[in-house]
């Protein structure tokens, strides 16, 4: 019975590892959508490339810096409980890897190639995974530290903050030591070129694997088969509805926007999705919709922040917003579980974003300071796919 147990196990979180790792095809496909042709192919080797230094970067070092332990023994010892501890991994490096994923879309169509991967090593070897154990593993005492503050732990069930905001505000520093696409405002600061998706097909089709790959992000964060929970796959489905209805009002049709919304609400339950009402869940999808539309447009035509995909309002906000929406809608009094602290969920949050904020700006800077981060502006007109990968997305050979 044991062995049952521990395989069954062993088979729930493994298919929670394979859904996330699809969801990084939505990333890839819904870049792909947004940039222009000629960064089409760049976006799809960036994700794959992050996904393949995030591996070795958490392998080798991240995966033990958040929970202390390695893969450094015998094959026998990694096969004991049919290597649960194994599949643990694979499914937390593709929460890791989607740091990278998600600072990709915010840096598009103008970052160099190379110093990307390397600055993927680096958060997801060393950064990421700090946060990563605090709040999850309580490293240095942290969920110790805020339950004196604020009565209860911070309470991040799959990762509002610890993956989407920090991944969000990691991306709010690269973009603003990046700087913008070249011809993208006037002097005077007004929008001169606004770049519209390339293709909306790629684009809805990127957010529809990311859609369905959620409810492996969300669901299988139980990490046991006796952990699962259908209160989560519907807060996951009410807050997805409630991103998508309101950003399809708020953004007036707009298939961006569209597409987006039910990300921006799946961003928003992940913190609380195992403790709110569905009728909360659908509130905070909702908000969540609409904060995306609202803060797209401020930051691109107002702030001037050129933010390609829209990661920050997406991830970093969003994220910001379920961390603390938990404490909120978590509360038996709004029909939530309990056991949450509004103070906490606030302390929590602030820690991450700034956490986040320090470590893209650290990483980013130095790099940009050293070896460089930007591609030429003859390398961004002629596009990173020919200036970097020598090849087009639709090549046209003469017949």
């Amino acid at each position: 019975m044991d062995n049952l147990q521990s395989g069954t196990d062993t088979l729930f979180v493994l298919m929670g590892a394979i859904l996330v790792l699809w969801m990084h095809a939505g990333f890839a496909f819904l870049e792909v959508g947004t940039v222009r042709e000629k960064n089409q192919v760049n976006a799809l080797v960036k994700i794959i490339g992050e996904f393949g230094v995030s591996t070795i970067a958490y392998f080798f070092v991240g995966y033990g810096i958040a929970y202390g332990s390695d893969f450094f023994q015998p094959a026998a010892v990694l096969a004991q409980s049919n290597g649960y501890e194994l599949v643990k991994f694979f499914f937390l490096l593709t929460f890791a890897a989607a740091i990278p994923a998600i600072v990709s879309g915010g840096i598009a169509e103008r970052a160099r190639f190379y110093p990307q991967l390397f600055a993927s090593l680096i958060i997801v070897a060393l950064a990421y995974p700090l946060f990563e154990g605090m709040v999850w593993n309580n490293k240095f005492g942290f969920q110790e530290a805020v339950a004196a503050i604020g009565g209860a732990e911070f309470h991040d069930f799959a990762g509002s903050v610890v993956v989407h905001a920090f991944g969000g505000w990691i991306a709010l520093g690269a973009v603003i030591l990046l700087g913008v696409r070249k011809g993208r405002y006037t002097s005077e600061g007004r929008v001169l070129l606004a770049h519209p998706p390339s293709s909306i097909p790629f684009l809805a089709l990127g957010a529809w694997i990311l859609t369905v790959g959620w409810f492996g992000f969300n669901v299988m964060s139980a990490q046991e088969i006796g952990g699962i929970s259908g209160l989560v796959a519907l807060n996951s489905l009410m807050a997805m509805v409630g991103g998508l209805l309101a950003a399809l009002i708020v953004g007036k049709n707009d298939p961006g926007f569209v597409h987006n919304g039910p990300l921006a609400g799946l961003v928003a339950v992940c913190a609380g999705s195992d403790i709110m009402h569905p009728v909360g869940s659908l509130v905070v999808g909702a908000v969540a919709g609409a904060m995306f539309v609202w803060l797209f447009m401020l930051t691109q035509n107002r702030l001037k922040i050129d933010d390609v995909l829209g990661v920050w309002p997406l991830h970093g906000v969003c994220g910001a917003w379920g961390g603390v929406a938990a404490g909120i809608f978590g509360s038996k009094a709004l029909g939530g579980m309990g056991g949450v602290s509004l103070l906490s969920q606030v302390i929590g949050t602030v820690a991450g974003v700034l956490f986040a904020m320090v470590t893209g700006l650290v990483v980013y800077g130095v790099l940009k300071a050293t070896i460089g981060i930007r591609l030429s502006e003859e390398e961004e007109y002629i596009g990173a796919d020919l200036s970097i990968h020598k090849v087009s997305a639709s090549p046209n050979f003469d017949r």
